[in-house]
Parts: C-alpha cells; sequence; structure tokens
C-alpha cells in the first residue's frame, strides 16, 4: 500500500537533492534559507483542501529573467545583480496563487541571450550526464534542476530553442506553448514583433499540463492574449495508431554526426507505436526564413536594450555577442524589418497549411551534442562555419519564428552517453493534442524515470 508523504516530506526530499547536486552543477541561485522554506511547508500542511491549488506544496525555483518578490533578478548581467524584484510576475503570481513555494531562482545565460547557461555573476550551470558538458540555455538551470529531482516543476522560456534546447540536454520535457496562450509581463510595447514565451518544463507530460494549466489564460493587461483555452488534465486519447507524423529531415541542414541517425530512430520508434510517418520537403527556402527570424531578433534585442546600451559604463558590461546582436538591429532600416515581416507571415501561411494534415511534426531540438563547458558557442557544426553565435541552434527557428507549439521529448542518449531530444511541433493552439501525443511516447519510452543522473564520485 502507498503511503502519501506530506508536504514536509516531500520538500525535504527535495532539499536534500538540492544540498547533494546543486554544488556540483550550480543551477538554483540566489536560495532562500531553508528554514524558512521548511516554515513555508508548515503552514501549507494547515491549509484546508478547499484552498489547495494545483501546486499546493510544491517547491519551485522561479528562471532569473522573471520578477519574483523579495529575490534578485539578476538576469545574469552584472548590469543588474542588484535588482531587487518588489512584484512577482504574472506567471510567478499564478504559480504562487496555486500554492507554490518560491524557493530561489535558476540560473540562466547573461540577459537569457545564447544557448549555454553561463554568466559573470552566478557562473556555470554544469550537465548532471556530465560535468564537463553544457547544460544549454538559455532555461539551462532548470532543467537541470529538473534532471537532478531538486523540483518537480519549473518554468522556463523560449525564444530561440531557450526550454527546448536544454531540456533535450538534460533528459526533461519543455514546452514552447502557442505564442500568447501564457502571457509575458506587460512591457512598454505590447504589439510589435513578440518573438518569446514563457512555458512549463517537467519530467513527464501530465506535469507539464498541469504547470501549463497555471501559467496560461489571458492577461486583462495586453492585448493579444488568448482569450480561453482549457488544457487537458489528465491527458486524452493515449494512443499513436493512424496519428500523421511528419519530419523534414531532407532539409539539409548541417548536423553533428549521430544526431540525424538519433532522429531516424525516433521516427522508427512512432511507427513501432502506429504512427503513419512521412518525411516532407519543408514549405520554404530555409535560409530565407533564418534572415526573416535574425532580422527580427536583432531588431527586438536593440529595442529592448538599447538604453543599457548606450550608457558606455554599462555597455562594457556587456558580452560581446550581445553587443554584436545590438549594433546589428541598430543599423536595420525600416524596409527589411517590413520585409521579414512579410516573410514571417508567408511562413506562417504554408507552415499552417502543411501542418492541417498531420498531427505533428518532428525535427530534432538541437544540430549538436552537449559541448564543453569551456566553449562559449559551437564555431564549426561538420566542415560548416557558424556565421553568427547562435546559427547552431537554426534547427528551433520554424516554431520560433511564428510562434507555434513544440515540446521536448526525451530520445535516448548518444554515443557519448549524453541526452538527445527531438522537437514534437504542431499547428497553433494544438497544445493538447501535443502533450497526448506526449503522453504516448513517455509511457512507452520513460527516458527521465528509467536514466537520470548519476551522482558523481
Amino acid at each position: 500500500m502507498k503511503v502519501e508523504r506530506s508536504i514536509t516530506e516531500k520538500i525535504e526530499f527535495r532539499l536534500a537533492q538540492i544540498r547533494k547536486w546543486n554544488p556540483e552543477v550550480n543551477a538554483i541561485v540566489s536560495m532562500r534559507p531553508e528554514n524558512e522554506i521548511l516554515e513555508q511547508a508548515f503552514k501549507k500542511e494547515k491549509l484546508p483542501i478547499e484552498d489547495q491549488g494545483k501546486l499546493h506544496g510544491e517547491i519551485i525555483a522561479i528562471k532569473d529573467l522573471a520578477n519574483a518578490k523579495g529575490f534578485r533578478t539578476t538576469q545574469g548581467s552584472p548590469i543588474f545583480a542588484e535588482e531587487l524584484a518588489t512584484h512577482d510576475d504574472i506567471i510567478v503570481a499564478r504559480m504562487r496563487a496555486a500554492g507554490a513555494i518560491i524557493i530561489g531562482k535558476t540560473n540562466t545565460p547573461e540577459l537569457g541571450l545564447g544557448s549555454n547557461t553561463f554568466n559573470p555573476v552566478f557562473g556555470i550551470t554544469k550537465n548532471p550526464y556530465n560535468l564537463s558538458k553544457s547544460a544549454g540555455g538559455s532555461s539551462g538551470g532548470a532543467a537541470v534542476a529538473l534532471a537532478c529531482d531538486m523540483v518537480k516543476y519549473a518554468d522556463g522560456s523560449d525564444m530561440m530553442g531557450s526550454l527546448r534546447n536544454p531540456a533535450a540536454w538534460n533528459n526533461v520535457y519543455g514546452m514552447r506553448p502557442t505564442w500568447g496562450l501564457v502571457p509575458s509581463e506587460p512591457s512598454d510595447d505590447l504589439y510589435l514583433h513578440k518573438l518569446s514565451t514563457s512555458g512549463p518544463m517537467a519530467k513527464n507530460p501530465q506535469d507539464l499540463a498541469i504547470l501549463l494549466k497555471v501559467m496560461a489564460g489571458k492577461d486583462e493587461r495586453q492585448p493579444n492574449g488568448v482569450p480561453f483555452f482549457e488544457v487537458d488534465i489528465p491527458l486524452k486519447d493515449h494512443s499513436l495508431k493512424n496519428k500523421k507524423i511528419i519530419s523534414f529531415m531532407s532539409w539539409d541542414l548541417p548536423l553533428e554526426e549521430g544526431i540525424r541517425d538519433l532522429t531516424e530512430k525516433s521516427l522508427k520508434k512512432f511507427e513501432e507505436l502506429g504512427a503513419l510517418v512521412e518525411i516532407i520537403e519543408l514549405p520554404m527556402a530555409m535560409e530565407k526564413v533564418w534572415e526573416a527570424w535574425i532580422t527580427l531578433r536583432s531588431w527586438s534585442v536593440a529595442n529592448s536594450l538599447r538604453k543599457e546600451f548606450d550608457d558606455p559604463e554599462k555597455r562594457k558590461l556587456m558580452k560581446k555577442p550581445l553587443k554584436w546582436e545590438i549594433k546589428r538591429g541598430l543599423l536595420l532600416k525600416s524596409d527589411e524589418i517590413v520585409q521579414a515581416s512579410k516573410t514571417r507571415s508567408e511562413w506562417f501561411k504554408r507552415m499552417a497549411s502543411v501542418l492541417d494534415q498531420c498531427d505533428a511534426a518532428v525535427l530534432p531540438s538541437t544540430q549538436v551534442q552537449p559541448f564543453n563547458t569551456e566553449k562559449e558557442y559551437p564555431e564549426f557544426i561538420s566542415n560548416y562555419r557558424m556565421d553568427t553565435y547562435h546559427r547552431w541552434m537554426q534547427v528551433v527557428v520554424p516554431v520560433s519564428l511564428i510562434g507555434l507549439p513544440a515540446i521536448n521529448l526525451p530520445a535516448g542518449f548518444c554515443k557519448n552517453k549524453l541526452p538527445f531530444g527531438i522537437q514534437l511541433i504542431g499547428k497553433q493552439f494544438s497544445d493538447n493534442n501535443l502533450l497526448s501525443i506526449a503522453e504516448s511516447w513517455h509511457k512507452a519510452t520513460s527516458f527521465p524515470e528509467k536514466y537520470p543522473p548519476v551522482f558523481p564520485n
């Protein structure tokens, strides 16, 4: 007979995992004292059932790009290293209202840019499957905290694979929901060219769905949110029989040795589970999509950080790739921005037409395996030179540019025993369907449960 553990017992287990793992991997930063956390747990024990939310008594560390009242929001930058949050961002407020206990922050790259979690404020977050390797990013701290059972739920954010890449490299699930489903914190511009979104991370799709339900819902302060979207809990239709899965693996994309083989192995697994798999051509030249992406990304980054960039003292504190991105964005002309937006619109229409004919599409979540922590970013993939600091993450751009939902599915291990993942991509507002497919995949594979990281001797 299974005995349900108390909230305090569950939290004591998590805290023990933090004490064990965090000094090695550096995933959770700005952490509250344990006695304060346990004090909160005791208070949660006393709440009547009618006051218990979906995250009742769960500890969560918030990605260090979002504000959690009473904690620093450093964004991994010396510019903001002492910024103390005086309020909760909307997703944090929703998690608190659902019963979560906020214990600290999860580490992120400087200002969340670059899919490799290191910064001059807190240092490097290491991959628990090999401490010499990158954890990915920008939600690297969140992914590692999940992999090491420090937390059950984690929030992430995704502009250019920032949920999907670290989830893949740490053998967990990460979901970029349909854009607008989860509101961001209102900024001084609520309309122009939004590229990123927050989303849930967990070790299984059911927990993804629970956290998504908490995070999702329109914010009346913003014009572009989704008015209503009901997340299926529990997830429905756990069968892949006759589900149509397409893949764009005919795309001539530079991939590190082993990535294509593992992706094809994953497609064969879908077939074994009853799905119908078809390889198709991309509906647009990917270089055209890439040019639109980096134009809008550079323009967005430049405008959001223009104030800091124009301050010579703060500019000195910025890393080189960031300054390059800002300079590039400031040089863009209006007709370049308009053309990029037109390409973005055309890409959405073409992808909508393709995805309307299937249940989901598949691509690898990354083009390379986790690399050494000393490396800032890959300069080459095979014999292809990367012409920007983020070209090695081009594989996530088809989703990121047009705000489609996507889930990283843990999909096995490379020859070097490091985790690998695939993107499960759906049409706009197919989030529930993707979660259902992910649940079927999880029941058949269970990679996070079967192959947790082993603590180094």
